[in-house]
């Protein structure tokens, strides 16, 4: 039997499994590859908020990197949560040295509640050493403001963040529209030549912990089994929508979304 293509997720721990590298695990398996992780940082973490971070040693997350690319074949890799400007330098460095394809970059900056996720020098870093290794850098609205520094609430103002983003470096952008809460939600992709929007369905919802997570790793996964980028986006896109429709309520805060959906009857 053909052993399953295999993608590597570089982000920290949820102890509550609904987002971070827990949300990339499960929604590169319900993808149909085989998931590798590499933590850096472990938070603890619930539905209703995170309440401590912790950094994971330089040498440590060096070491699983160095790990893991010394044993499997990793054909698509993503990051997420990076925490810090230093743990954004070693990630680059070691990516670099590896010369990795198939790059995906969720700049995660901000949790759903608020609390500060990526640095101010360390977003800076990031737009530097990694956005030019990426094949693809995925913020939602809020990030694309932060990314671009003007203010997103038409689909021009869409346009005009993945430019100002391109010009970071990488090869692709997509910005996720459902910030926006417009129907249908929009995604747009921009190759720094043409625009590409994905459509899909606004899901009224309070459920939709990890949902940039599952989304990127998705792609990512889809990047690993050898499809497009316009159609990893479309396959990812489609997983997602359906993904939040089949949401759990469970905790007491924003539910998780269902990465198995397609497995049981939950």
């Amino acid at each position: 039997m053909a052993a399953l293509p295999q993608a590597l997720t570089i982000a920290a721990s949820d102890s509550g499994g609904g987002a971070g590298t827990q949300a990339d695990i499960k929604s590169m398996h319900a993808n149909g590859v085989y998931a590798l992780s590499v933590v850096i940082a472990l938070t603890a973490q619930n539905t209703k908020t995170i309440t401590k971070v912790y950094a994971i040693p330089r040498e440590i997350i060096s070491a699983q990197i160095d790990t893991l690319f010394d044993d499997f074949t990793i054909t698509a890799t993503k990051t997420g949560m990076l925490y810090s400007a230093d743990i954004v330098e070693i990630v680059s460095e070691k990516l670099r040295a590896f010369k990795v394809d198939n790059l995906v970059v969720d700049p995660v900056m901000i949790s759903s509640e608020g609390r500060e996720l990526l640095a101010p020098d360390a977003i800076l870093r990031m737009t530097q050493v990694l956005f030019p290794l990426a094949t693809l850098v995925t913020p939602n609205i809020p990030e694309a403001e932060v990314l671009a520094k003007m203010k997103i609430t038409t689909q021009d103002d869409v346009k005009e963040a993945a430019g100002r983003i391109h010009k970071f470096g990488c090869q692709n952008v997509l910005i996720k529209g459902g910030h926006l809460e417009l129907s249908p939600t929009t995604d747009l992709l921009y190759d720094g030549h043409s625009y590409t929007t994905f459509q899909g369905e606004f899901i009224d919802t309070p459920n939709t912990h990890g949902t940039g997570c599952t989304y990127s790793a998705a792609i990512t996964a889809q990047l690993a089994l050898g499809k497009c980028l316009p159609d990893a986006v479309m396959i990812a896109k489609c997983y997602i929508t359906e993904a939040i429709r089949h949401s759990l309520s469970i905790g007491h805060g924003n539910g998780p979304i269902h990465h198995f959906y397609r497995f049981d009857n939950i």
